[in-house]
């Protein structure tokens, strides 16, 4: 196994692992075992826990907007690409390993001890906020319909990982279609 080759799964165990238990709740030891490295490679990749923590955030963020924009990217217009953004939501709620958005989670867990996970989901979110913001301007909506789709999906997320159910998409969805066409319509 080569450098990126360990990196890599090492990450994505981490990943998986902090996902379904808790980042505090991961030891290195265990983390170690999962992704069948020695102690001393996990150490040599990432020095600290930290480190590793921060390196699932930005693999956490890319695969978001990766997601996102492809889902976006496939609707015809844009008040369907808006729209999109509730779709993407509502397949990620469906996955068996969803447990709620990783930034939010993360930063419950580690924003009052560790300042750089706090600022990470603070640029992670004000990313998602500035993209839907494009996407809005792009369907010719006023500036304040932006930040209230962005609220509306950070909600659902919350919504769907405390009820357990992918339901909050829908709801989202349609809450979305009512201020979407009430600020078209009034501009």
């Amino acid at each position: 196994m080569d450098i990126s080759d360990a990196r890599n799964r090492i990450v994505a165990t981490a990943d998986e692992l902090y996902n379904a238990k808790g980042i505090q709740a991961v030891g290195m030891d265990e983390l170690r075992t999962a992704a069948g490295v020695s102690l001393k490679k996990l150490y040599q990749e990432f020095p600290s826990k930290g480190s590793i923590v921060m390196a699932v955030l930005e693999r956490r963020h890319q695969s978001w907007t990766e997601g996102l924009d492809a889902t976006v990217r496939r609707a015809p217009t844009p008040r369907e690409q808006l729209l999109a953004i509730f779709d993407y939501l509502g397949q990620w709620f469906c996955q068996s390993t969803f447990r709620g958005c990783g930034f939010i989670n993360s930063f419950a867990e580690l924003g009052a001890i560790s300042p750089e996970v706090a600022e990470y989901a603070r640029k992670h979110k004000e990313s998602f906020q500035e993209y839907v913001a494009s996407l809005a301007a792009g369907a010719g909506a006023p500036g304040y319909l932006a930040p209230q789709l962005a609220i509306l999906a950070e909600g659902a997320q919350t919504t769907a990982a405390i009820a357990g159910t992918p339901n909050a998409a829908t709801q989202a969805r349609q809450a979305a279609e009512v201020l979407i066409d009430a600020a078209l319509n009034t501009k």
